[in-house]
């Protein structure tokens, strides 16, 4: 019987022979069982050593003869105990190959009748969103309200045809791997992939269909440059393909496509916003909140965390909850009827690809409030699907409102909370002008970053320098418009507000 008991030697004995296989079996190339044998009669010395392809016939033949002349022993004997060695060979290397497949496979978890039926009655709970945002405070994300439960829609939108992405921005150390990590605890380990770098033809040696509806979490964007083309193709054609060139097992080389399908939902960080521009018109940019009140939030829970007075037990049950909720949701179709009279503000840049973003995360929201939804039938296909209410594009209006904000910013977000930061300090100062010294010392700013900043402002004509007075070795600005954010935030509001006074004065018509 085989032993593989020594990886490096297997033991082969019947009762006319017995074969060591000297540095096991490889497995890859599954095509060839290529073995080393060592073969004797019991208790001999008589030792023949042979290099083999076990699935060449002719290879297999002229051993057969070889054994049968030096160990003197029949051809029939010979032939079936090779046979018999290549089987049993082979059948260790499938029962191997399975259990290496089912370790490395991610299990998912079948829920209980009572896991199901808490996690059903919470989807269909009133005031779900904000119970729902709630429950992901529990789970360890401190702050950052609107940003965690935009992230957590957008990764629950993997599950839809039309799957959302976002690009988390922010300075170093803001905490933005921090958001998305501890956003993604609260996803399924099965439905996520997690990468740090990637080499450039990564994504397309994944089984055709291993990414389809997977969350693609990238933990900084600047190391997967190599794979950013194809990360673009997942989003816009939910398809990557290749040809490559291969050799056969004749050594014939032949061309064969690699394809990958989607739809998945891909989530990264970079500090970096204009870098990836191609990246970032495709997915929902979420600035980090910087401001002082968020510092002191995580401080506070970095110290009672350090003093044990953090239920860790708490934070993965609410994670591990969230998960359920997760599991629960099925894929279903979701169809606007109130599209066509959803207008974007006319503020907004590169409006085709961000309405598209736009309906498409009204549509994740009816998603989540399915099990609120009546499911209803089409009379010709009889495919399933539910409708938006005017409730779900009233929230995905308070939602997503920040996002249409700096969509429609001529300026990037760094640049941005740079300004109102230099506002909020001239307006507590009681200050109309200033010196980029003076403003480098109280905001904590590098020059180098501030001159970047200032250039940028200066163009788009947010700031202007102003005329030097004699013996002023200084020079000063000011800002042309301190309330051009707030009215640019107002227009906005009132056009998403529009929208929805529309589609209810219709509705009372109908």
């Amino acid at each position: 019987m085989l032993d593989t008991t020594n990886p490096h030697n297997y033991h082969y004995t019947t009762q006319e022979l017995e074969i060591h296989v000297l540095g096991g079996i490889k497995f890859n190339n599954l095509e060839r069982m290529r073995v080393t044998l060592s073969i004797h009669k019991p208790n001999s010395n008589n030792v023949l050593r042979h290099s083999v392809d076990l699935y060449n016939d002719t290879m297999l033949e002229k051993l057969v003869r070889r054994i049968a002349e030096r160990i003197e022993i029949g051809t029939i004997v010979t032939r079936k105990t090779l046979q018999d060695l290549t089987a049993a060979l082979e059948q260790f290397r499938i029962e191997t190959l399975k259990k290496e497949d089912e370790q490395t496979q991610i299990q998912s978890k079948v829920l209980t009748a009572k896991e199901t039926q808490t996690a059903i009655k919470f989807l269909k709970s009133k005031d779900l969103l904000a119970k729902t945002n709630e429950l992901i405070g529990k789970s360890g994300v401190i702050g950052e309200e609107t940003n965690r439960l935009l992230m957590y829609l957008i990764f629950t939108s993997r599950k839809t045809n039309n799957p959302l992405h976002c690009i988390s921005l922010g300075s170093s150390g803001t905490g933005k791997s921090h958001l998305q990590g501890k956003v993604a605890e609260l996803i399924p380990e099965e439905d996520k992939i997690e990468v740090t770098v990637l080499s450039a033809n990564a994504f397309y040696y994944f089984n055709r269909t291993e990414l389809r509806n997977k969350l693609i979490l990238i933990e900084d964007l600047d190391g997967a440059e190599s794979v950013l083309y194809p990360l673009r193709e997942l989003q816009s054609k939910r398809r990557i393909t290749k040809t490559v060139v291969h050799k056969d097992s004749r050594g014939e080389s032949k061309t064969i496509h690699l394809v990958v399908e989607g739809p998945v939902s891909i989530a990264g960080c970079t500090t970096q916003e204009a870098i990836y521009e191609d990246n970032s018109n495709r997915s929902f940019l979420l600035y980090m909140d910087e401001s002082e009140l968020q510092d002191e939030k995580i401080m506070q829970y970095q110290r009672r965390a350090s003093a044990g007075k953090i239920n860790k037990d708490e934070e993965l049950k609410a994670a591990s909850f969230l998960q359920d909720v997760q599991r629960i949701l099925e894929p279903v179709k979701v169809i606007n009827p109130y599209a066509e009279y959803l207008c974007l503000p006319s503020a907004v840049f590169k409006p085709r690809r961000t309405n598209t973003h736009y309906l498409q995360f009204i549509e994740a929201v009816t998603f989540f409030f399915q099990k609120q939804r009546k499911r209803q039938y089409d009379e010709q296909t009889g495919e399933e699907y539910i409708e938006t209410t005017v409730a779900d594009i009233k929230a995905a209006n308070e939602l997503i409102k920040e996002v249409l904000l700096r969509k429609s910013d001529t300026i990037t977000g760094a640049c941005r909370n740079y300004l109102e930061g230099l506002k909020t300090y001239l307006k507590n100062n009681l200050k109309t002008s200033f010196t980029a010294l003076e403003i480098r010392r109280n905001l904590k700013i590098k020059k180098t970053t501030q001159w970047r900043y200032h250039k940028q402002l200066i163009e788009n004509y947010y700031i202007r320098t102003l005329k030097q007075e004699k013996g002023d070795t200084m020079i000063r600005y000011e800002i042309t418009n301190p309330d051009e954010y707030k009215v640019l935030e107002t227009s906005i509001s009132q056009a998403l507000q529009a929208c929805i006074t529309k589609i209810e004065s219709l509705s009372k018509v109908q």
